[in-house]
């Protein structure tokens, strides 16, 4: 079966408004410290997502801050006031 590079980014999207929904469900519940993961996850599948779409790619977390803000931050692609609540 061959993949393209739209179900590549198609699965990253799904996973991140998966990771999304179980937060929303984990802070109906007070769960937040399990909340704060699912959100962190939900930005780090969005941003492997953005970055395959721009054909780049990172191989670790550490990585795909580094691109998000490189290549979209700095750039202006996505503004500033977003790069510091994502990259702090």
């Amino acid at each position: 079966m061959k993949f393209y590079k739209s179900d590549y980014i198609n699965f990253r999207i799904k996973r991140a408004e998966e990771s999304f929904n179980d937060a929303k469900y984990l802070i109906e519940k007070g769960s937040w410290n399990a909340a704060i993961n699912r959100l962190y996850y939900s930005c780090f599948f969005a941003a492997l997502a953005l970055s395959i779409q721009h054909d780049t790619e990172a191989k670790s977390h550490k990585g795909v801050r580094g691109l998000l803000g490189q290549k979209f931050i700095k750039t202006g692609i996505i503004p500033k006031e977003f790069g510091q609540t994502c990259l702090n």
